[in-house]
């Protein structure tokens, strides 16, 4: 009944251009999701759309094969879904490794080449439900391969459900069989959803192959049920008809981290597309069959692999800084260009290796798969003999030249030349400066080349301010505070009477900036209760600082660009006039606390001509649009600061 050794072609499927149609409206709904959410919230679900009708196709295509030939040829089968899948891919992925560092330069090289490696190789939905394991990734944009977490499970349903089929094709009555296995497989795959769960967000599942296996399966459903649905016409249109608003619903008002969405939502939809694919398959000369069979919509259906694979990267590299657009223009010069790109993948590389393909026989017919092979190894290997990423050890850079970049004039004069001496009644040794804060600050302390004229210790922690109500937006999605967050005035307490330091720098940024929830509604900085909460808040943060008697020294909050709206606008947390409230806030509170604090101008610095900026002079000063580089702070922040610091120390 089966083998596994590749065979001659099997019989081909019927051509129904209102599939290709179909792909076209998924297509579609991806694109207007990435880039105007807001005019398709749900657009997401194209995906399941995708997969519902891979299901199908896939189903029909081996069912088809074992009728005509009392066969599946599982080599023949994965071979011609190499060089449909494979070529596109390792072109995409190539271009995103090999143009990150001009064109993506917020990407960490370490985390991309992982995702690289995680998208050539079809595990990257795992890999997405679980990216990164630090604070950095964990909370930067999006991976410009996320999107290939759907691929990553196309392609483990290709590995597995023809293995299956082979069990079912021993058994009589197979269709039947089939079928009712592939409910049972969907039904399995929702109730796993449902029951896992969601404390620590939905991208579990979201992207678990398990708890998306629902709508390929119920695709494979269709296809085994097809012949009986064909033969009643009623029934069939009737529950296309219910099938098409239940999508449309799901496109119009589904959110990603909806909760009914694994509660049965996206097996619902599932189910509701399946109706209307079995429509257009069993009555092609239907009107909404021949709707979906035009030719611009079926020639874009036609490209719509490529456009997906292109689309994700594209929108990131095309975005508001480098283009000037925002909203529709954006959009669609951003469209514009991926059906271009998409157009000419299909031409050049997806059909020709197709054809070859096609026309090859015996073992020529895998020249096509270890050309891709060679390409994709080469990509990887590649990225991984990169220079590694990461940090350096805090402390520990010789420091260099000072930088010719122009900063602001000192605010604190510093003594003239040597070593500074530590206070009269302190302890012995050079003065002891401490570095606190959230995730910028740490930067500052990790990438601190060092000065002869003080210690710096840094107490920055990752992910964690001073704001610490629980109810908060990050990137428009509802977040709350890390875990340890809430503890703060304890760790900066017992950091201070440790350390005992001479001067305390305080650097705040993110955290403080985002919308939160406090008595009941969503507010910011800026706003008269929340600036009343975050001044009480900054109040005792520099009560701790200067707890054993040292000078306190707060840093303005520099301009930030951490991620755009998909639109090309930014979250309210990037927004100049947050970041411009926060600084006066800390300037207003400063000039009241008994301790004088002094307030030096870090955002003057960073971005000196009022507006946020990737680099001072010929210095790269961030490295994702909120933290510092470490070239930037050794080269531009260090020699501006130091001085000053060391003029603290001394008073």
């Amino acid at each position: 009944m089966s083998t596994t050794a590749p065979t001659a072609a099997p019989a081909r499927s019927p051509h129904l251009p209102a599939l290709d149609g179909v792909r076209a409206v998924a297509l579609c709904a991806v694109l207007v999701v990435h880039g105007l959410p807001g005019l398709l919230p749900g657009g997401f679900l194209g995906v399941d759309l995708f997969f519902v009708l891979s299901g199908f196709l896939i189903t029909s295509l081996l069912l088809r094969e074992a009728e005509a030939t009392g066969r599946i040829s599982l080599g023949g089968f994965w071979l011609r879904r190499a060089r449909r899948l494979l070529p596109a891919l390792v072109l995409m992925v190539g271009f995103v490794l090999f143009t990150a560092r001009w064109l993506l330069p917020a990407q960490d090289p370490a985390p991309l080449r992982t995702d690289a490696v995680a998208a050539l190789t079809y595990w990257a939905n795992w890999r997405m439900a679980d990216r990164g394991g630090d604070y950095f990734t964990e909370t930067a944009a999006a991976s410009p391969l996320q999107h290939t977490w759907s691929l990553a499970i196309e392609e483990q349903f290709y590995l597995l459900w023809p293995l299956l089929l082979l069990l079912a094709l021993r058994l009589p009555r197979r269709r039947l069989v089939i079928g009712i296995g592939a409910l049972l497989g969907a039904a399995a795959s929702a109730v796993t959803a449902a029951a896992l769960p969601a404390t620590d967000g939905t991208d579990r599942l979201y992207f678990g192959t398990d708890t998306r296996a629902c709508a390929p399966l119920v695709g494979c459903a269709l296809a085994a049920a097809l012949p009986a649905l064909t033969r009643h016409a009623t029934l069939r249109r009737c529950a296309a008809a219910a099938g098409v608003p239940v999508c449309c619903a799901g496109l119009a008002v589904a959110r990603g981290d909806s909760p009914w969405l694994f509660q049965g939502g996206l097996a619902l939809f599932a189910v509701a597309a399946a109706a209307v694919v079995g429509e257009l398959a069993a009555a092609p000369s239907s009107p909404a069959a021949r709707l979906l069979s035009g030719r611009a919509v079926v020639l874009l259906g036609r490209v719509s692999y490529g456009a997906y694979l292109w689309h994700w990267p594209l929108f990131a590299v095309l975005d508001a800084d480098r283009t000037g657009l925002t909203g529709v223009r954006l959009f669609a010069a951003r469209v514009t260009t991926t059906l271009l790109v998409a157009a000419v993948s299909f031409v050049l590389v997806e059909q020709p290796i197709r054809r070859a393909g096609a026309v090859a026989a015996g073992r020529r017919s895998l020249l096509p798969l270890g050309a891709t092979a060679t390409a994709a190894a080469a990509t990887v290997l590649a990225l991984l003999a990169g220079p590694p990423a990461g940090p350096p050890p805090s402390n520990t850079v010789a420091a260099p030249p000072l930088a010719t970049v122009a900063a602001p004039q000192a605010t604190v004069s510093a003594p003239a030349g040597g070593p500074v001496t530590a206070r009269p009644g302190r302890r012995a040794g050079p003065p002891r400066v401490m570095v606190i804060g959230d995730s910028v600050s740490w930067t500052l302390g990790a990438y601190w080349p060092g000065d002869p004229r003080f210690e710096l210790d840094n107490q920055g922690v990752q992910g964690c301010g001073i704001a610490v109500l629980p109810e908060l937006r990050y990137g428009g999605d509802p977040h709350t505070n890390l875990p340890y967050c809430a503890t703060w005035q304890y760790r900066w307490g017992s950091s201070v009477a440790k350390a005992e330091p001479d001067v305390v720098v305080v650097l705040l940024d993110r955290w403080e900036l985002m919308d939160r929830r406090l008595d009941g509604r969503w507010t910011h900085v800026g706003e008269p209760d929340y600036d009343a909460y975050l001044a009480g808040q900054l109040r005792t943060a520099i009560d701790l600082a200067a707890g054993r008697g040292a000078r306190v020294a707060l840093l303005t909050a520099p301009y930030t660009r951490r991620q755009e709206r998909p639109d090309g606008g930014l979250w309210p947390e990037d927004t100049p006039d947050r970041v411009d409230a926060w600084n006066r806030l800390l300037r207003a509170t400063a000039a009241g606390h008994p301790s004088h604090p002094v307030v030096l101008d870090l955002n003057r610095v960073v971005c000196p001509d009022g507006k946020f900026t990737w680099q001072v002079g010929d210095v790269r000063v961030r490295s994702d649009g909120l933290h510092l580089t470490p070239e930037g702070v050794r080269l531009v922040v260090a020699p501006w600061l130091a001085p000053q610091l060391a003029a603290l120390a001394a008073t």
